[in-house]
């Protein structure tokens, strides 16, 4: 495998990957750099996939589509929000003129009515869904910490378009249990956020740290993009991890959210404050029953071990269908 990756500022302060076992790991500054190198990496690859978010998407997708790599693949981690911004006529830079339609196959971390909208919107032939997983060797459960112990903690980048649910799932709450300890780990939130007293924030949780993260809350919350809740079928990498590192979840409610966990039984959604609040009040056997179902699920069905035989399975039949 040869990965190729924009060398952006952001990235190069939070790296978590400087090398792939068995593979090699290219970072670059310009795209003219590295173009001749990966078109000589195409010529002899059996599949190249380019992503949404590549900064360079639009000129990588070109150089793919021209190569001689028997499968050409789009895969879009953020579906929902690529078709909305289409919708508004804002521009994407990882989709050019003719969208997706000289794909092979797209891939789509989204399942669901997103699928249908690749085709019909981005001319799509074929999609099928590769939805996130957890690594179980990374995210898992260990000795909690006191900088992030909360009754209820969240870890996210601050988004406006989830910030609806995230007053409504933890900064009420957090007014109506004072006595409560809150926390949020994240970047970017803003000055104007609605903090209380008893929510507390860590700027920046390192990737290394999200087990101890997550393994020192009583209760950890999900919380989904806006357009990502409208389509449904949208989990994000940092559900499946949060489970395997043994803590109970609150979420937010989305259609196809059963696909992954069992309402009631693997996970706590919610609707109103109320609800979170009364989440908050399980016994403690029945917050650990909640957590240990939702890891042993998540372990049987949504590791990266899991998705990457999926991901054998899509491009072997893929192949054959071709031959």
């Amino acid at each position: 495998m040869v990965f190729f990756e924009r060398d952006v500022p952001y990235y190069a302060s939070h790296r978590d990957l400087t090398g792939i076992p068995g593979g090699s790991l290219h970072l670059y500054s310009e795209w003219n750099s590295i173009q001749s190198f990966a078109r000589h990496e195409l010529a002899e690859a059996d599949a190249v996939i380019v992503t949404s978010y590549c900064p360079d998407g639009i000129p990588a997708s070109r150089l793919s589509l021209d190569s001689l790599a028997r499968l050409k693949i789009f895969y879009d981690l953020d579906t929902p929000v690529t078709l909305q911004r289409l919708a508004a006529g804002e521009p994407v830079s990882y989709v050019g003129p003719d969208g997706f339609r000289d794909f092979d196959l797209v891939l789509s971390y989204t399942g669901g009515i997103a699928l249908r909208e690749l085709k019909e919107r981005l001319g799509a032939k074929q999609v099928l869904s590769l939805y996130g997983s957890v690594d179980p060797d990374t995210h898992r459960r260990i000795d909690s910490r006191e900088c992030y112990r909360a009754d209820l903690s969240y870890l996210g980048t601050y988004s406006e378009d989830r910030q609806d649910r995230l007053n409504r799932f933890l900064v009420e709450p957090s007014r109506r249990l004072p006595a409560r300890r809150f926390l949020i780990g994240g970047s970017l939130y803003p000055q104007e956020f609605p903090w209380t007293d008893n929510i507390f924030f860590v700027r920046h949780v390192p990737p290394g740290d999200h087990p101890a993260f997550y393994s020192s809350s009583a209760f950890t919350l999900n919380v989904t993009r806006r357009p990502m809740a409208e389509m449904g079928y949208c989990p994000s990498g940092r559900l499946f991890e949060a489970a395997a590192c043994g803590v109970p979840i609150i979420s937010d409610n989305w259609e196809g959210l059963e696909l992954f966990f069992k309402p009631g039984a693997e996970i706590v959604t919610v609707d109103t404050p109320e609800d979170v609040v009364e989440a908050l009040a399980l016994p403690l056997e029945q917050r650990l029953a909640i957590a240990g179902a939702a890891r042993t699920r998540v372990l049987r069905e949504s590791t990266a071990e899991c998705r990457a035989e999926e991901l054998e399975n899509i491009l072997s039949s893929a192949i054959h269908a071709r031959i």
